[in-house]
């Protein structure tokens, strides 16, 4: 019998249901030298055959994807972060969208992990990182993909971090633009117990604020009492915008310091 070869191994991946692989793996299961294992992942790479997103950990690129250069994060993410070994969710516009809530396909793939790990790049994606430091307390669902499952945030935690990462979602009109979708696929009580998880008491006002400037106040009722019992204090909408002149929405305590509309669909 023909000794098997990386290449012939690697082929044989996909069969199992798998589309990753990391060198070490390799390393393990051959008897060859580091230069020689390099040598065949480089052939690899050279033909298209797999993509390095990250040193050490290889995707395989199925045939109906060749052209594109690489398969979509979905496919890859969970194996990834896995191989990290850090805890993660596909978060905000990426999340939004699975709930058919984004008006226009993210430029880039956001996902939220406990540790920081710079962007990555492969073929046409981009892979975007935040840091979130009580990511586990953070509602998720399991969603499935063409190869497996991968951690989404619930829609209730998907609206929640918009509002706190605006800066890298399009800013506060495209928050409430993607909120007045996202709201068919949040529950109210869902909403108090993603907002129980320590998020700050600024990022709920802010939101409860959007809601109801999305006409979606008897969604945001049960969260406004729950507000109001931890006595937040006055804030402005845009803590780095000067509010003096603006004015006062008593409801959520917000100096209203930006006009914000949602974009049009």
């Amino acid at each position: 019998m023909p000794k098997e070869t990386i290449a012939k191994y690697i082929d044989q991946l996909p069969s199992s249901g798998r589309y990753t692989f990391t060198r070490s793996e390799l390393a393990k299961k051959f008897q060859k030298s580091d230069a020689a294992i390099r040598l065949a992942l480089h052939r690899l790479q050279k033909n298209g055959r797999i993509k390095c997103p990250r040193r050490g950990f290889y995707v395989i690129v199925p045939e109906e994807y060749r052209q594109t250069g690489a398969p979509p994060p979905e496919w890859f993410i969970d194996a990834l972060i896995k191989d990290w070994q850090s805890q993660y969710y596909v978060g905000l516009l990426s999340a939004a969208e699975i709930y058919g809530a984004a008006h226009q396909r993210p430029q880039e793939f956001q996902v939220v992990c406990d540790k920081a790990h710079r962007a990555i790049e492969i073929s046409r994606y981009r892979i975007h990182f935040f840091k979130k430091w009580n990511l586990k307390d953070t509602p998720i669902t399991e969603q499935k993909t063409p190869i497996g499952y991968m951690k989404v945030s619930s829609p209730e935690a998907t609206a929640l971090d918009l509002v706190r990462y605006y800066e890298d979602v399009g800013y506060y009109s495209n928050v409430v633009t993607v909120l007045s979708d996202l709201a068919s696929s949040m529950n109210a009580q869902k909403l108090i117990a993603a907002a129980d998880t320590g998020v700050e008491l600024a990022v709920v006002q802010r939101l409860g604020y959007f809601m109801e400037l999305v006409e979606k106040s008897k969604l945001v009722e049960p969260l406004h009492e729950w507000l109001v019992a931890k006595s937040p204090r006055t804030i402005a909408l845009r803590s780095d915008l000067d509010f003096d002149k603006a004015a006062l929405n008593r409801r959520w305590s917000i100096y209203i310091n930006e006009e914000v509309e949602a974009d049009e669909q």
